[in-house]
C-alpha cells in the first residue's frame, strides 16, 4: 500500500513544478508515512508516498531501470513477482532491488502495455517512458486500488485520492450533479465519473496510454461467464479445485517483509482465510474485529469462538454510536464520495486497531459473497424471477420469507410487506438491472430530497442505466445469477466495498487490506462454476462450504449468514452527539449548499429523532445518511478545503531531478 502522484505534460516541457509534487504527497502521506520519493523532468513528475511491506532498504521510489529511461510509482502488491523475475532476467533484464515494483518496470520494457496479463496482484501504478514521451497507467483487474485523473490547463495529473489532485489550487472544485444521481441509485458511480466534476477515476480492468498529447484507453480484463456449465464434473471435483487455488492465493498474499494479520468478523469467509493463513505459519496468528455496542449488529460471540478454535491473539474494538458519530466526518474525508450507510465508520476503527498493534498488512474474505453467491439479492433475484411467471400468485412471494425469517412482521403483514416491496419491477425482468431493482428502489428515495435546482438539472438523467452502457455482447445469454454477479462486481464491489469499506478506510491508517477471493484464478474458476453449486435450493456459498469442511467448526459452515452492518441514522440523534450533525444538517447549511430542500430534510431528520432504529424504514435511514454525508462533502472539499501543507524536501528519501 502506497500513495502515488504526479503530472504528465500534455503540450511539451515546463520548469518542474517542485511544490506541486510536494503538497500533492503530503495529501496522501496516511496511505504511506514511512518514507516519501519524487522525480522530476521538464516533461513528467512523479510522487510517492510509501508504506514499506517488501524489500525495506531497497525498494524506495520512484525507481527506475537501469540506465534510468524508464520510471515508476506505484501502490500495491505483485503477488507474483517472484516467479517473474527469472523470466525477466532470462530476457537480459538486471535488477537493483529484490521488490515487486521493479517487477513492473521491466515488465513494462519487455512486454509493453501486455505486461498487466502477466501480474497477479492488486496495483495502480504510473510508468513514464523518457524516450519515448509516454505515460503508462494502469489499475487491477478487480479494482482494489485507486487511481483517479484529470485534465487542466494542457496537463494530465494522476493520483490515487482526490484530495492529491485538488493540491493544485487551480483545478476547479464542484459536486458532479450526475455522480451524485448515480451514488443515489447505485451506491456509486459508473467510472470514469466521480462525486467531483472533471474528477475521473481510471475502471477496474483498465489503463491509460498518454502520448503526443493523447489519450488512449482500454479494458484489458473482465468479468466473463460461459452460457453452458459443466454439469458431468462432481461436486467434490469443484470443491477441491476452489480449496487448492485458495490456498495458493492466500500462500502468495502472504508474502511480506512485515507481519500479517488477519481479520475475524466471524462469518464464513474471514474464518476461512485465517484458518487458510494457518498452512503457512506455525506461529500464533494475529486477528482483529469488530464489536458493537448495540446487540443487533454485534457478532463478537462468533468472533471470540472462532479466535479460540484457530487458537489466534484476537483483538477486538467495541464501537458505540458516538464512535460512529465522532469518525464519520473523518471517513468521508477518506471516501471522497457520498455514502449511504455508515458502515465505513466502524471499519475505519478497525483499521486503527490494526496500526496501534504494529501491524500494516491484515488479509481479509471480502469478495466471497459476489464471486460465490452468497448475498440476499442473489436469492431474491432466483425467487422474483420465479414469481414474475406467475405474478398474481399467493404463495410464490413467501418464498421470500424464508430468507428473512426473523422479519417482525405477522404473516399477513409479512406478505404485504414482502409483495409490495419485491414486486416493484418485477415487470422488468428482461432489463439488465432486474436483479438490483430492490436495491436501487431503496436507495432512490434519497433523490426525494433533492432541492428544485438540483431536481431541474438532472430531469433526464438516467442513472439507472449507467452500468448497461458497455455491457458484454453475450450478457443476456448468461444465467441470471451470473448477470447479477456481474452487475455486483461492477458496481456494489468495485464502487463501494472495496473503495469506501476497503481501500480508504485502510489506507486512512497506512493499513494494507488483502482478499484472496479476489486473485483473479479464484474469481476467474468461480465464473465457470455451475450456479446450483453457488446457491443450492437458498444455501448461499455452498460450494465454499463444501471446500472449507475439514477447515472449519460445522456452526461456522452451517451458521446463517449476517450481512456486516452498522447503526445508521440513530447513531446522529443520541443526546450525547457532536454538534457538526445540527450545523451542517441546519436549513442555513441545505440552502448554502443548494443540493437539498430545506423542509424535507428537516421533517426527516425530526422523524429520525422521534423513531427509534427498529422502527425506521431502510430508506429513510439511507436518506439521512445519504443528505448527511453529501453534506460534509460538500464542507470538506467545496467550501472550506485547504491544500496539505508540502512536505519539505529533506523529507523526501529520493529526490530525482532531470532538465532534459
Amino acid at each position: 500500500m502506497c500513495g502515488i502522484a504526479g503530472y504528465f505534460n500534455l503540450k511539451g516541457p515546463t520548469p518542474p513544478e517542485r511544490e506541486l509534487v510536494q503538497r500533492m504527497v503530503a495529501a496522501i502521506k496516511h496511505r504511506g508515512p514511512d518514507e516519501f520519493g519524487a522525480y522530476f523532468d521538464p516533461i513528467c513528475a512523479l510522487g510517492q508516498a510509501r508504506l514499506s511491506i517488501i524489500d525495506l532498504s531497497t525498494g524506495s521510489q520512484p525507481l527506475s531501470n537501469e540506465d534510468g529511461t524508464v520510471w515508476i510509482t506505484f501502490n500495491g502488491e505483485i503477488f507474483n513477482y517472484i516467479e517473474l523475475r527469472p523470466q525477466l532476467e532470462k530476457l537480459g533484464h538486471r535488477f537493483a532491488t529484490k521488490s515487486d515494483t521493479e517487477v513492473i518496470v521491466h515488465a513494462y520494457e519487455a512486454w509493453g502495455k501486455d505486461c498487466v496479463q502477466h501480474f497477479n496482484g492488486q496495483f495502480a501504478f504510473a510508468v513514464y517512458d523518457k524516450k519515448k514521451q509516454t505515460l503508462f497507467i494502469a489499475r487491477d483487474r478487480m479494482g482494489i486500488r485507486p487511481l483517479f485523473y484529470a485534465i487542466h490547463q494542457g496537463r494530465f495529473y494522476f493520483a490515487s485520492e482526490i484530495k492529491s489532485i485538488f493540491a493544485d489550487k487551480n483545478i476547479p472544485r464542484k459536486i458532479d450533479l450526475q455522480g451524485l444521481d448515480e451514488i443515489f441509485t447505485w451506491w456509486t458511480t459508473a467510472p470514469p465519473r466521480t462525486a467531483f466534476a472533471g474528477i475521473n477515476e481510471l475502471e477496474a480492468g483498465a489503463y491509460l496510454e498518454i502520448k503526443n498529447g493523447e489519450l488512449k484507453g482500454g479494458r484489458y480484463w473482465n468479468l466473463d461467464y460461459p452460457e453452458v456449465f459443466d454439469k458431468k464434473r462432481s461436486l467434490n471435483s469443484w470443491a477441491e479445485e476452489l480449496h487448492a487455488l485458495l490456498v495458493d492465493s492466500v500462500r502468495l498474499q502472504l508474502r511480506a517483509d512485515v507481519p500479517v494479520g488477519g481479520y475475524l468478523s466471524g462469518g464464513l469467509d474471514s474464518s476461512a482465510t485465517t484458518a487458510l493463513i494457518k498452512h503457512f505459519t506455525r506461529s500464533r496468528i494475529e486477528t482483529f474485529s469488530i464489536a458493537f455496542h448495540d446487540k443487533a449488529y454485534d457478532e463478537s460471540e462468533y468472533q471470540n469462538q472462532m479466535a479460540q478454535y484457530l487458537g489466534t491473539n484476537h483483538h477486538q474494538v467495541k464501537c458505540s454510536y458516538k464512535d460512529i458519530a465522532d469518525n464519520f466526518p473523518k471517513v468521508i474525508w477518506h471516501t471522497e464520495r457520498p455514502i449511504v450507510r455508515t458502515a465505513p465508520t466502524p471499519l475505519f476503527m478497525l483499521s486503527r486497531l490494526v496500526r496501534d498493534n504494529n501491524f500494516k498488512v491484515v488479509l481479509t474474505g471480502e469478495g466471497s459473497d459476489e464471486i460465490l453467491g452468497g448475498y440476499d439479492i442473489y436469492k431474491e433475484t432466483l425467487i422474483r424471477r420465479f414469481w414474475a411467471r406467475n405474478p398474481e400468485s399467493a404463495w410464490r412471494p413467501l418464498l421470500l420469507r424464508k430468507l428473512y425469517p426473523t422479519l417482525p412482521l405477522s404473516p399477513s403483514k409479512a406478505r404485504f410487506y414482502l409483495e409490495t416491496f419485491y414486486k416493484a419491477g418485477l415487470g422488468d425482468i428482461d432489463k439488465f438491472y432486474f436483479s438490483h431493482y430492490p436495491r436501487i428502489n431503496t436507495t432512490t428515495k434519497v433523490k426525494e430530497f433533492f432541492s428544485d435546482e438540483v431536481k431541474t438539472k438532472l430531469a433526464g438523467n438516467d442513472s439507472l442505466g449507467v452500468f448497461g452502457r458497455d455491457l458484454p455482447d453475450n450478457f443476456n445469454r448468461w444465467h441470471h445469477l451470473c448477470r447479477a454477479q456481474y452487475l455486483e462486481a461492477k458496481s456494489l464491489l468495485a464502487g463501494y466495498l472495496l473503495s469506501s469499506q476497503g481501500d480508504r478506510v485502510g489506507a486512512a491508517n497506512s493499513i494494507e487490506g488483502r482478499f484472496p477471493f479476489l486473485d483473479h484464478r479464484v474469481v476467474e474458476f468461480a465464473a465457470t462454476i455451475p450456479p446450483l453449486y453457488k446457491i443450492h435450493g437458498l444455501k448461499e456459498k455452498f460450494l465454499l462450504k463444501k471446500a472449507m469442511l475439514k477447515e472449519l467448526p460445522k456452526e461456522i459452515i452451517a451458521r446463517v449468514k449476517q450481512p456486516y452492518m452498522a447503526p445508521d441514522s440513530n447513531s446522529f440523534v443520541q443526546a450525547d452527539s457532536p454538534g457538526y450533525v445540527a450545523e451542517i444538517m441546519s436549513e442555513n447549511a441545505l440552502r448554502q449548499s443548494g443540493l437539498f430542500n430545506p423542509g424535507p430534510v428537516q421533517k426527516l431528520r425530526k422523524k429520525c429523532e422521534t423513531l427509534s432504529h427498529a422502527h425506521l424504514s431502510f430508506k429513510d435511514n439511507m436518506s439521512f445518511i445519504g443528505i448527511l454525508s453529501t453534506q460534509l462533502l460538500n464542507q470538506l472539499y467545496i467550501q472550506d478545503f485547504r491544500p496539505a501543507e508540502p512536505i519539505p524536501r529533506d523529507k523526501f528519501s529520493i529526490w530525482k531531478e532531470y532538465s532534459a
